[in-house]
């Protein structure tokens, strides 16, 4: 993927969306997902991973990816913000349930998911533990450690927290294929399958030829806690990767 710097991207227009290059973090990868099924070009824009990123903060008040821009309006971070600017900027196809009930269980899912405290939270605290135990990493590892919450207190509690959402999104599935439907809620494409295709990724990468990361990264986003594996149905893994195939698109590219 191509990336602009900040300082070219803040003389572009239009939709403009940092990422943390080279790597495919979920939250950004999630975002690129809303994007590419809603037909909407955007601008990648570089941030680096664990930089200071000086000159995005002084140009989004944030440091982190992804952010969002679009034209002059307030830079977005949040993954509903996300949501809701690809739910405007193109309305179809909709990833946002019209029926309120439908869009209160998909938000809610999504908060288990993606939302502080949930499943993506804990699991990157699942993923600083071993750094943080190695006296040779942890120095490397303490400032970005703590910036996302780790503890050792997180970390105790970290596969039951994961294991809990899991268990919740494969009971939806599992309800919902016995109710005819491929999908997360209702019987079409949401927000929701798009956000668990790319999160899954920190418990079993693609495969190398659609997830070209490296080795390490793979080791380390492999998840062989059998607590946490367990509560994961296959179907998981298998609807992944029909919305991989079929709605996102592949190899992945960041």
């Amino acid at each position: 993927m191509d990336y602009l710097s900040i300082a070219q991207a803040r003389e572009r227009d239009g939709l403009r969306l940092v990422l943390t290059a080279g790597h495919p973090g979920p939250w950004g990868e999630a975002a690129k997902a809303l994007f590419r099924v809603k037909g909407l070009d955007f601008t990648p824009v570089r941030q680096e991973a664990g930089g200071e990123n000086a000159e995005l903060k002084a140009w989004t008040g944030l440091s982190n990816a992804p952010v969002a821009v679009y034209d002059g309006e307030a830079p977005r971070s949040h993954w509903m913000d996300m949501i809701y600017l690809a739910e405007r900027l193109a309305p179809e196809p909709a990833l946002v349930p019209v029926a309120v009930g439908q869009r209160m269980h998909m938000f809610g899912l999504l908060r288990e998911l993606a939302g502080d405290l949930g499943f993506a939270w804990y699991r990157r605290i699942a993923l600083f533990q071993p750094l943080m135990e190695d006296d040779a990493m942890r120095p490397l590892m303490e400032n970005l450690a703590r910036r996302y919450g780790y503890s050792e207190q997180a970390a105790e509690i970290a596969p039951h927290r994961c294991a809990e959402v899991l268990a919740l999104l494969s009971e939806q599935l599992m309800a919902q294929r016995e109710r005819g439907s491929r999908f997360f809620i209702g019987d079409t494409l949401s927000a929701l399958d798009l956000y668990w295709a790319a999160f899954s990724n920190m418990l079993r990468p693609l495969p190398p030829e659609q997830a070209p990361i490296s080795e390490r990264d793979r080791a380390v986003n492999t998840c062989s806690d059998p607590h946490v594996m367990g509560a994961a149905h296959p179907l998981l893994f298998e609807h992944r990767d029909r919305i991989w195939s079929e709605s996102i698109g592949l190899p992945m590219d960041f």
